[in-house]
């Protein structure tokens, strides 16, 4: 007798899997398109390799506050007059920085405009605009006179920075980078005010120093005393109080 032959037994049966989409790779955020005009007198700076040089090098340097000679400052004949300084130039002036980085200050002619002046500055931005929100800030930028040398003095590549007196590391001058010029255009359309602003106006290389993208923007008073001597006082929106922030730059 043939007995019939049992089905071998199948594994259990599995429903195919179903197709996973393909992870698309994240789009990093769109840049604002830039805007922004030349400065009317504003020529290219003949040092770009000097600062590029310079910025390398600053980058090393750690953030410092130690005790040094004061340099003698004042207001010696500034007057005010309706919110402005006799004699000087009313600018735009940005503060920016994530909070625990170095800030960052910008000069423009207009807030639509390019900046004329870009410096990187060794204090951390939340302490320079805690300090600013107690009182009167005085920041003295000094270099080198070299008497043969016809660079302006707003082009100098590095200070030794000077705040309220106290020796307080370097400051450098730079060319804008791409996130320099995005803070810039998302701000075009304001003359003044303070606040954070998005995480994604920065690339995210920029990102890895945490905290907060925080920003200050107001009109500042340029005073130009000679050759070797120039002056951004930060005027009160009101106009009667005088500078809340002052930067002398000065060769000796």
């Amino acid at each position: 007798m043939v007995v019939p032959q049992q089905p071998e037994s199948s594994p259990r049966s599995r429903p195919p899997p179903s197709p996973q989409p393909e992870a698309s790779p994240q789009t990093p955020a769109r840049r604002p398109p830039i805007s922004l005009q030349p400065s009317h007198k504003h020529n290219p700076s003949k040092s770009s390799r000097l600062l590029r040089r310079f910025r390398s090098v600053f980058q090393s340097f750690p953030i410092v506050n130690i005790p040094s000679c004061k340099i003698p400052i004042s207001l010696h004949g500034s007057r005010l007059h309706d919110g402005h300084i006799h004699g000087g130039k009313r600018m735009t002036g940005t503060l920016f920085g994530f909070r625990k980085a170095r800030v960052n200050l910008a000069i423009q002619e207009t807030p639509r405009s390019l900046p004329i002046l870009l410096l990187e500055l060794a204090i951390p931005t939340g302490k320079l605009l805690q300090d600013m929100g107690m009182g009167l800030v005085r920041i003295a930028l000094e270099c080198e006179k070299h008497p043969s040398d016809k660079t302006k003095i707003i082009d100098e590549p590095i200070w030794s920075l000077y705040c309220n007196g106290r020796k307080s590391g370097y400051a450098v001058k730079r060319e804008p980078t791409d996130d320099d010029l995005s803070v810039m255009q998302m701000l075009h359309a304001v003359s003044m005010g303070a606040g954070v602003l998005p995480s994604d106006v920065t690339s995210d290389d920029h990102q890895g120093h945490g905290g907060e993208l925080m920003y200050m923007r107001a009109h500042f008073e340029r005073v130009v005393g000679s050759k070797d001597s120039e002056t951004y006082y930060m005027m009160n929106p009101d106009g009667n109080s005088g500078p809340e922030l002052s930067i002398f730059f000065v060769r000796i």
